[in-house]
């Protein structure tokens, strides 16, 4: 696995870089060689935020943690980004077997300030493989987010699927 670390607001020094690369090698052992994993790590006030993005054959692996210390930040994100693995560990090992879907990027938004209008500040594109809705649930548990937009292999249209509240999920889909 390789590894690419980011800093925002926040110098890497060799050091947080020698840890960030030793607690990633806990997660080698899930994925291919040929992994590239993306950690960012930001500090915004006194929050210090690490986010740590896997994209594989099967789809993407995403986990973000908040803490007052960057090294907690750290360990919690690496354990959250293990349990989501184990815990998906059979679906992924059929996805990664079938090479069913093509790795998508993420779609997010920035935090905007109170004073500004709001407005489209990042736009992402990113390739749709038809996929069941089985699949595109596994992608969203994944990510971590409240929706995902995906073509549906069944009916070939644009879905979205997201949580609701009560734990369900729901699916939108065009008449």
């Amino acid at each position: 696995m390789r590894i690419s670390i980011t800093g925002k607001n926040i110098e890497i020094s060799e050091y947080l870089s020698d840890l960030v690369n030793k607690k990633m090698l806990k997660l080698e052992r899930y994925f291919p060689q040929d992994t590239v994993a993306q950690v960012t790590l930001s500090v915004e006030r006194n929050r210090h935020i690490v986010e740590v993005t896997i994209p594989f054959p099967g789809g993407i692996i995403r986990g973000e943690e908040v803490t007052g210390d960057m090294y907690a930040s750290i360990d919690n994100v690496i354990d959250k980004l293990e349990k989501q693995i184990i815990k998906h560990r059979t679906r992924l090992e059929k996805n990664l077997r079938l090479d069913a879907l093509k790795t998508p990027e993420i779609i997010e938004g920035e935090e905007l300030e109170d004073e500004y209008e709001p407005r489209i500040v990042k736009v992402k594109r990113f390739d749709m493989k038809p996929m069941t809705v089985e699949e595109a649930m596994l992608q969203l548990e994944l990510l971590g987010h409240s929706f995902y937009v995906f073509t549906n292999a069944e009916t070939n249209d644009i879905n979205v699927i997201y949580q609701r509240r009560d734990g369900n999920f729901g699916l939108i889909e065009p008449e």
